[in-house]
């Protein structure tokens, strides 16, 4: 897989912004979560900061492009694949499954925009270093803001014990 490295201060330079801790964003992570799903994304109290840095699930989410890119990716994400955030953010989603896994990667995501979310979804990735790794108790759901317009997809997932 190719790196994609970049320099710090590299990402907004090409239009990327640093959405770690954005209150807009974390609003429309979380607000595009509840009205979709009806239950809270995090535990009470959980901020923005709670959500990228010490979250025990992975939470990530990409763009609307035609070739989605990642825009967020939390520490547990980062984790899982092996990827600094300047290395994942940027980088195509479809990257994150294996050419013969993508297929289905591509299913799921046309149903989530079809219908706003699906839950229940396992699956298998691919880390940076090649290593697979299996992701269980996936959510993925539209990003979609108070007056209906769609900003992305967001997904999280937790590791099976062991994975």
């Amino acid at each position: 897989m190719v790196s994609h490295a970049r320099r710090r201060g590299e990402l907004e330079e090409i239009g990327i912004p640093d959405l770690t801790t954005d209150p807009d964003f974390f609003a429309l992570l979380t607000g595009s979560y509840r009205r979709l799903l009806g239950r809270p994304l995090l535990p009470e109290g959980a901020d923005a900061d709670w959500a990228y840095a010490r979250a025990p699930f992975a939470l990530l989410a990409h763009d609307t492009a035609p070739d989605p890119c990642f825009v967020y990716a939390n520490r547990t994400a980062q984790t899982s694949f092996g990827y600094t955030r300047d290395e994942l953010i940027g980088m195509p989603s479809r990257l994150s499954a294996e050419a013969p896994d993508r297929a289905d990667r591509d299913r799921l995501l046309a149903a989530v925009a079809r219908v706003g979310y699906v839950a229940g979804y396992a699956g298998t990735r691919i880390a940076k270093s090649s290593r697979r790794f299996p992701i269980v108790d996936v959510v993925v759901w539209q990003l979609i803001d108070e007056v209906g317009a769609v900003h992305g997809q967001a997904a999280t997932y937790r590791l099976p014990p062991g994975g």
